[in-house]
């Protein structure tokens, strides 16, 4: 079964980083697309961050242009989502999902398996 547990969230303040980590187990993405999403009560699931499996990325760039990147290591079965410049607005909590297909989509009903979530909280 897989399982994929999201860690690294928490408060800052404004202009501060965090690093998000996502551990895979159970499974393997290494073929996979691997995105990060996010969510603040009342509204849906939105992309921040997508990570193909031969490493391109693709970022939502009205939400996090510059500031964020993703990244994954295939041997630790994780992927990160290294966040710099945090805005008050990018408080919400956080999921990292997987696919097994090479292709990435925006669309969270495309993705087999969640995270649990962690919130991040930036105080201004």
């Amino acid at each position: 079964q897989v399982q994929l547990v999201e860690s690294g969230g928490g408060s800052v303040q404004a202009g501060g980083s965090l690093r998000l980590s996502c551990a895979a187990s159970g499974n393997t993405y290494s073929s996979g697309c691997m995105v990060w999403f996010r969510q603040v009560p009342g509204k849906g699931r939105e992309g921040v961050a997508l990570n193909w499996p031969g490493g391109d990325t693709l970022y939502n760039d009205d939400l996090v242009k510059g500031r964020f990147t993703i990244s994954r290591d295939n041997a630790k079965n994780t992927v990160y989502l290294q966040m710099n410049n945090l805005k008050p607005e990018d408080t919400a909590m956080y999921y990292c999902a997987g696919r097994r297909s090479r292709t990435c989509t925006w669309r969270p009903n495309d993705y087999n398996d969640w995270g649990q979530g962690t919130q991040v909280t930036v105080s201004s």
